[in-house]
């Protein structure tokens, strides 16, 4: 089932996430729902709080980015309970990113790409496993929903001023997008 992507300005999207147990109801049937909703959003990677839980649940499939970003290929999984660590090893880079909750919108970014991940899969076994370049990228961005943030608190002072009137329209659903979405308020 599709559902709605929730827009900048809700409150969900500024809620902490809370870890989940094994016998979370229909857990299997969400994680399903939540690639649909992606797919059918066409975005790469989507957070429980971006469809009003505020759960640690991610999806994540950049397979489709894997010609322009190698380290993308086979980069499909579902994330349950994840713990990431950034690791500073070089320096940050910067580069555009968008969301599904902030339609019509990106803006550069800095991030440091290289990352390790623990991380729990819908069977509820752990993994760990290092991450580089463009899929370090995609993990810590639906990673920061998981912490009530969103890709524009990580850009300069000057230019949150410079997109504030874009970030309000968003904010009151005056956007226009391919999906479903649910507005802070109309």
């Amino acid at each position: 089932m599709i559902l709605p992507i929730y827009l900048y300005g809700h409150p969900v999207l500024r809620k902490e996430a809370e870890d989940i147990e094994p016998d979370y109801p229909e857990l299997k049937k969400l994680i399903e729902d939540m690639f649909e909703t992606m797919y059918h959003s066409e975005g790469v990677g989507l957070a429980a709080p971006q469809i009003g839980l505020p759960i640690s649940v991610i999806v994540i499939d950049g397979n489709v980015l894997a010609e322009n970003f190698p380290e993308c290929k086979d980069l499909k999984f579902a994330l349950i309970n994840p713990e990431l660590d950034v690791i500073e090893d070089k320096s940050p880079v910067t580069r555009d990113e968008g969301c599904l909750s902030l339609p019509g919108l990106s803006e550069p970014v800095k991030r440091y790409e290289h990352v390790r991940l623990n991380w729990l899969d819908e069977n509820f076994e752990e993994h760990e496993q290092e991450f580089t370049g463009f899929a370090a990228r995609i993990i810590q961005h639906e990673f920061d929903h998981l912490l009530g943030k969103v890709y524009t608190d990580r850009v300069s002072p000057i230019r949150k001023q410079m997109i504030r009137t874009k970030l309000n329209n968003i904010a009151k659903g005056k956007v226009r997008c391919d999906y479903r979405t649910k507005a802070a308020s109309k």
